[in-house]
This record gives structure tokens, sequence and C-alpha cells, in this order.
């Protein structure tokens, strides 16, 4: 379909502040990739509005001229989100950065969606609160995005992700209408339109304000550092500190590509450079409680086969041993500038299994593999690494990937737990849905977006993107009756 940019371009340059147009073909190749860059396709036009009413007269616009849009935020989803792929304008929301309430006696905070992840907590540590959801990317991702993406991060194992977090949205709908989903409050007596925003990658509408949950800061933080001679071993301790009753804050496993390259980051050896996996468990509450964790998880670690385990106590300390795991990816590229990151989820009881499985599949395809990982809640971050410029690398290490999701899903698994579907994992979302269920989750969308103006080509498998995917057949283990269960995907 041909579409009138001139028309379109004419009327948000009425509408809009000649700042707030990005034109330029050289300008435009900063918006070709979001963190995902095997894929890049740069955008025809972007906007960056500063306001809901710049945002609903935006989409008003592509409304009128039924032209796609793609929203943006900091640009560092990793499942390709926020790629254009199809002539579509791109809506960049990273000059919304106001705070526009704080209100500590209900303990929620309301943000514009360019808002950084790691601000809303500068905003209320001094009166000793914080927000929960972390991803590693804190620093620069934006909760616009996180809400996108329904991110994650190190504390999800005990918080939950940016769903547990989001108590109402403000949200400009693909039409430009603006409506408000969720109450504000914890509990309502309401459809929740809400959850069914969050995560939905941008193809229901854009957020335009956030009301997040914010927690009282723990009493007491205490991070363990436990390295162990085989990943096995690592698994098994998670294993046993999850079944003895103790819920860290998080727990994070890296293999030891992962801990040399960190070390060779830093300069120096942080972590034993001869460990084929470290575990990272934070624990927090109240004083006594954490202590007598601490002690737990540390003889069970012991018990696990751990060689050695250093307990952090004091706030820098523990940032220090924090730093490696939060600097992972960019210790990957420091050796090789470009690497493919998967997202897979299986069950804690399947750790070893898959990742030994995947040290094959790296094998197999000839690609170095370096895993990082939520260890308690089994989602698995393997980083494949290639050089650019060698001759079908991109089929070859998409290949590899999906058989790694494979692997996951074998298990009873899943394609994705924090980074989303989007462009990357679309053909991949029928090996765990069947017809049926893609069809009710179309309708949800048309129901929001019924023109498919909205990130059009994101999350489902469609026939142009998706030829080549054919139907498999993966049997899911059910460790409890010890049977298989066939998925059929298409």
């Amino acid at each position: 379909m041909s579409h009138d940019w001139a028309a379109l371009d004419s009327d948000l340059s009425r509408l809009l502040p000649p700042d707030a147009l990005v034109r330029r073909r050289q300008e435009l190749l900063a918006y070709d990739c979001d963190g995902l860059t095997i894929d890049r396709q740069a955008p025809p036009l972007a906007v960056l509005p500063r306001t809901r009413e710049q945002v609903a007269s935006i989409l008003r616009c592509c409304h009128q001229h039924r032209i796609p849009f793609v929203a943006r935020g900091s640009g560092t989803g990793l499942s390709g989100g926020a790629l254009v792929e199809r002539e579509a304008l791109l809506v960049v929301t990273s000059r919304m950065r106001r705070i526009l309430a704080v209100d500590l006696p209900n303990q929620t905070i309301t943000v514009e969606p360019g808002v950084i992840n790691s601000w809303v907590t500068r905003a209320v540590v001094g009166d000793g609160f914080y927000y929960a959801p972390d991803p590693s990317s804190q620093v620069v991702c934006s909760i616009g995005g996180n809400v996108a993406e329904n991110s994650g991060g190190v504390h999800c194992l005990k918080y939950g992700v940016t769903s547990n977090h989001v108590l109402a949205l403000e949200v400009v709908l693909p039409d430009g209408t603006v409506t408000r989903l969720g109450s504000g409050l914890r509990d309502a007596a309401e459809l929740d339109l809400r959850g069914a925003f969050i995560g939905s990658e941008g193809t229901l509408g854009i957020a335009t304000a956030i009301t997040l949950r914010l927690l009282r800061a723990p009493e007491t933080v205490s991070v363990l550092l436990a390295d162990f001679p085989t990943m096995e071993s690592a698994g098994e301790a998670v294993r046993r500190v999850t079944a003895a009753g103790v819920l860290p804050a998080g727990m994070e496993i890296m293999d030891n590509f992962m801990i040399n390259a960190v070390n060779d980051l830093f300069g120096h050896d942080e972590y034993p450079r001869d460990a084929a996996a470290v575990l990272l468990i934070e624990l927090d509450g109240q004083a006594e409680e954490v202590a007598v964790a601490a002690e737990q998880s540390d003889a069970l670690c012991r018990e696990a086969g751990a060689r050695g385990v250093r307990r952090a106590d004091d706030a820098a300390d523990r940032a220090q041993l924090w730093k490696g795991r939060k600097s992972a990816f960019a210790a990957v590229g420091q050796i090789s500038p470009t690497y493919y990151v998967q997202d897979g989820v299986v069950p804690r009881s399947s750790l070893p299994s898959v990742l030994a499985a995947i040290e094959a599949l790296s094998k197999e395809h000839g690609l170095p593999v370096a895993n990082v990982f939520h260890a308690g809640d089994g989602n698995l971050h393997p980083l494949i690494l290639y050089r650019r410029d060698e001759p079908g690398v991109d089929a070859k290490v998409k290949a590899l990937g999906a058989a790694i999701l494979e692997a996951c899903l074998a298990v009873g698994g899943s394609i994705t737990g924090e980074h989303g579907v989007g462009a990357d994992k679309r053909c991949y979302l029928d090996w765990m849905f069947s017809p049926e269920d893609l069809a009710t989750m179309r309708r949800l969308r048309l129901a929001f977006d019924p023109s498919g103006l909205a990130n059009p080509g994101k999350i489902f498998p469609t026939p142009s993107s998706c030829a080549e995917s054919a139907r498999r057949r993966v049997t899911l283990s059910a460790p409890a009756q010890g049977e298989g269960v066939e998925l059929i995907a298409y």
C-alpha cells in the first residue's frame, strides 16, 4: 500500500516544532535498530513529541492518512520491537522525561514514558523508597519501553516484573483517542485492560503517563558470591536454596566464558577465572531474617559443591559483586562487537540439561555462546558471538538461536521471559500457541487498533515474514507424570 508521506509531513510540520521532526537520512540512521543489531532498517521519518497532546495529534494524523507508526523509547530493546521494517512513522518518546507526581503516603509515582528506569528510584531514595524492576540496562532504558516489553530484571524472582508494579496508564490509542487504563489502586473491580496493555510491545497504542508502585527500601541487604567447578553444581545450589524455602531478591549465574570476559573488561580478577560458574544471591529484608537466610544459603551452596562463598553486606561491596553481572553484555562486546542474545525460559530443574544442550548446539553450529541468566526463574540469556563480515552468518546465527529456543520448549519452557517477541521471535510464537490462541490474541489487538496501524508485523507470525518457518513438533517434558506433551507448531 502506498502512503501519502508528503501530506503527513505537511500536517506534522504544522502541529510540531521544527526540532521535533527528523527527516535527514544521516540522522534517521540512529534509529535503524534497537539493542538487537542483527537486523537494520532506517525509518522514512521520525518525530520526537514532548507532550501527550503532541502524541495524540501525531497518531490522529497517522489514522487520517492510514500510515502505520512504531513507538520507540531509549532503543535498548532486544527483540527488534522498535525496528521499522515497513514504511511507518517512528514516534520517539525519549523527550517525555517529566516526573508528573510523587505520592509517598500511597507509595506511588507517576512518570512520562521517557523517564529512565533508574531515575525513578533516584527521585525517592532519599525518602526511603525505591522502584523494584531493574533491567540490566536500567541506567539507560526508559519506563515506556519497560511497559511495552513487560521488562524484568535481577529482582524479578522476589518482586516480579513490570506488570506487578504498574498501577495505571494514560494511553493514546492508535486513532489518537486519549484514555486511562487502571484505577491506580492495587485492586479494582474492572476488566484488567492495564494488564493487557503491559507487554503488548507497542501494538495497542502509546503510554504517555505511567503510575508506578514504590516499595520501602529493605532494612538489610546481603549478597553472596559462590563459585562452582561445574555448571551442574551451580544449578543444584539454586535448587537447594529455593527448595529450602529461602526467597532471594535475585539469583544470577554467569558461565566461565562470561566470567573471563568480565574480568578482562575490569582488568583484574573479580571472579575466579577457573570457575565453571559463579552464582550471585541477593537477600533482603529485616536484619535477623537476612542473617539467617545468608548463613543457610552459604551452607546450601557449599553442600552443592561450591569451592568458596564470599559475602558482602556493605553497599559498596555489594555493588562491586554485582558490577560484573551488570557489565556482562558490555564485556562480551569487548570480545565480539556483534552478538545476538536470546531470551528463553526453562524450569529451574532443567537448567543443567538445557545449558548442556546449548553447549552442544554451539559446537554443532560453530559459534561461541556466552551464558548469563536469571537463575531463580530460569530465564536464560545466551549470547551468540559472530563476525558480521562472514558470508551468510546472519542465517547461521538465527538458526542457532531458534535451536536454543527449541531446547527451552522441549522441557516445558518459553521463547521469551522479558525481552518480548518483537520482530525477532514472531515466527516462533506458534511453536507455543495454537491457531485458536493466536486468533484470540489478534482479536484483542484489533479491539484497540482496528486499522492495524500500531507497530505492524510484530509479535504474530505472518506469511511474508515467516514463509520459511516450517511446521514443527516439540516434545515438552512433564516431570511430575514422567510423560511428554506434544506441542504442534506451524
